[in-house]
């Protein structure tokens, strides 16, 4: 069976990275005071876990075999002491870095929501919003599990593992030597596994992915699926390659996994019976050694060992999870690091209330990965008040010349003005307030009806929001919804027709008042009884505003007091309907070929 393809955005292992390591270090220092507080606790729940064999040692010792009720007492209670302790720091550390995770996750999130704001649509047309997610969702959610709880959990192994090391060795130093003769072979196990275990892990991330790339597919295409009758094919594609891949990778993972701890436990398991048999002997006085061994002794080092190997399989889980910090801490900043394209230049001014006259000088463009032209001197001069409609075959250059006018994108050559405004000079927000856009699939964001509306104007009233949807046509089907304006709307608006959802975008526009309006293939979408109603809204949402309408019907161009008529990025005609047809040209050819149609 084939492998998956190769996923971008696939989890991968990354040794330490200093770069990654200081830009984690600025997340996380506004919240020095609880991690310093939490290692405290770490390092005082850790003392009282080691003290514990050694004060069944003493109980043994002192009690036990002195015969001496008081000092057993004694033990015991310190014994309970610690355990307390150790219960009570525990719940605080863990309680105090499970919120501080979460807060620095929360300043993480918040600024690449708002670097993702303001990167330009250049980004979005190089990276799918799946990638986009993964960065966000996934990769951050690694940095979280990493910062809540393996980074403390990673020093309260070492210290343990030091502080048992310790203990042990003062106690009985032969015995301890003796007893860690099991850790090279322990180590080169460790290290054999740890190959391993990295290849199943990125086997599994690959099989995990290709299915959620398979599942979002098929659900996302589940219309054509059905139309072409492919249920049965897809399921036997899915389960008989993808799914069986999954299986066989986790499956794989799991055995190699298994046989880790079970390899400890075994190791363990020899550790202890070689210190009971040496120790048991020298308790015995069966061993030539000048170092007494008392039966505390002996039991404090079966405690110590069967404590001793758990840090190891702790810091062996603990290394994947480092691994994929810094993998995922690279992508992370890599895309805090990308700048936008568009930027507002340090001495941009304000837009002041505009007129809405709009010139194109000598414009051209074209995209930063690809050095075709698109638009090649465009000059186009267009009135305060003045609708405007660009026509031209798919591809032409007619989006990207309204994506140029809302500055999306900068002239590679040549400039926008409005109102004698180099728009490069002006601030993005300045001019965007004053402009409004209604595409062709209108999207509408998880709210009511009325929040949609209000979407570009946030402080206007709820008679406000009624009289745009009465001036659009909208209001008499919005009524006719389970809560009329505050009837939930779902991402995208699927409960909605395509041509309510355009007359919700119209009303939205018409209440954001904008100076100047583009309608991007705004009724390509809708039945000729809709385009009557839409076409209604539109006489009110142009009046007295500056309009590009970009349209490949006849009902929406005919009425337009100018058409623009671009073919490969140039103008090659310009003028009313009535003129371009008598003109005989291009746009005769495209009315004969599509709009005569109608």
């Amino acid at each position: 069976m084939a492998a998956p393809p190769q996923m971008q955005d696939e989890v991968l292992m990354k040794g330490f990275d200093p770069q990654v390591t200081r830009r984690l270090l600025e997340f996380i220092w506004p919240y020095k005071l609880q991690i310093l507080v939490s290692l405290l606790l770490m390092l005082t729940g850790s003392a009282m876990a080691v003290a514990g064999p050694y004060l069944v040692k003493v109980a043994v010792d002192s009690g036990l075999r002195a015969g001496s009720l008081p000092a057993l007492r004694q033990a015991v209670l310190l014994y309970l002491l610690a355990a307390g302790i150790q219960w009570l720091v525990t719940f605080l550390r863990v309680n105090l870095m499970a919120h501080t995770g979460q807060s620095i996750i929360y300043d993480l999130r918040a600024r690449l929501f708002a670097h993702l704001q303001e990167l330009s649509l250049s980004f979005y047309s190089r990276f799918s919003a799946g990638r986009v997610l993964t960065r966000v969702i996934n990769d951050v959610g690694v940095l979280r599990e990493f910062i809540s709880w393996a980074l403390l959990a990673i020093a309260r192994d070492f210290f343990t593992l030091f502080g048992i090391l310790f203990t042990m060795m003062a106690m009985h130093l032969r015995l301890s030597l003796l007893t860690f003769t099991v850790l090279p072979v322990m180590i080169v196990f460790t290290m054999i596994f740890r190959r391993y275990a990295r290849e199943n892990y990125r086997r599994v991330r690959r099989a995990i992915s290709w299915v959620n790339s398979v599942l979002a597919e098929n659900i996302n295409g589940v219309r054509v699926v059905q139309a072409f009758s492919r249920e049965k094919t897809n399921y036997e594609i899915f389960s008989g390659q993808v799914n069986r891949y999954n299986l066989d990778a986790n499956l794989r993972a799991a055995r190699v996994a298994a046989s880790y701890p079970a390899a400890i436990e075994l190791l363990a398991g020899f550790a202890i019976a070689l210190a009971v048999w040496v120790g048991g002997a020298a308790v015995l006085g069966r061993w030539g050694s000048s170092e007494p061994i008392t039966p505390g002794v002996l039991v404090a080092f079966v405690l110590y060992i069967e404590r001793f190997f758990e840090p190891i399989r702790d810091l062996s889980r603990r290394y994947d999870s480092f691994q994929s910090t810094m993998a995922g801490g690279e992508r992370i900043f890599a895309l805090l690091d990308t700048p936008a394209e568009v930027q507002d230049a340090p001495d941009a001014i304000a837009l002041p209330p505009i007129r809405g006259e709009v010139r194109f000088e000598n414009l051209s463009f074209h995209y930063s990965d690809d050095p075709t032209p698109v638009l090649v001197d465009i000059n186009l001069k267009v009135e305060p008040g003045e609708t405007v409609a660009l026509v031209g075959r798919t591809g032409a250059g007619k989006t990207t010349l309204v994506k140029l006018l809302c500055r999306f994108y900068d002239p590679t050559g040549g400039a926008v003005y409005v109102d004698g405004y180099d728009l490069r000079r002006v601030t993005q927000h300045s001019l965007r307030s004053q402009m409004g856009i209604v595409l062709q699939d209108p999207f509408l964001f998880s709210g009511t009806v009325s929040e949609n509306i209000r979407f570009g104007r946030l402080d206007a009233s709820d008679a406000e929001v009624e009289a745009a949807a009465r001036a659009v046509g909208a209001h008499d089907f919005i009524v006719q919804l389970p809560q009329g304006y505050e009837t939930p709307v779902e991402e995208g608006g699927l409960m909605l027709s395509v041509g309510q959802r355009q007359l919700v975008s119209f009303a939205r526009a018409l209440l954001a008042d904008p100076r100047i309006l583009i309608l991007d293939e705004a009724t390509s979408s809708v039945d000729t009884q809709t385009e009557i109603v839409i076409q209604n809204a539109l006489r009110r949402i142009l009046k007295g505003r500056t309009a590009f309408v970009i349209a490949h019907r006849l009902s929406t161009v005919v009425n337009a007091d100018r058409i623009i008529v671009i073919d490969n990025g140039r103008i090659i005609e310009q003028g009313t309907h009535r003129e371009l047809l008598a003109l005989g040209g291009y746009y005769s050819r495209l009315y004969r070929e599509g709009f005569s149609d109608e």
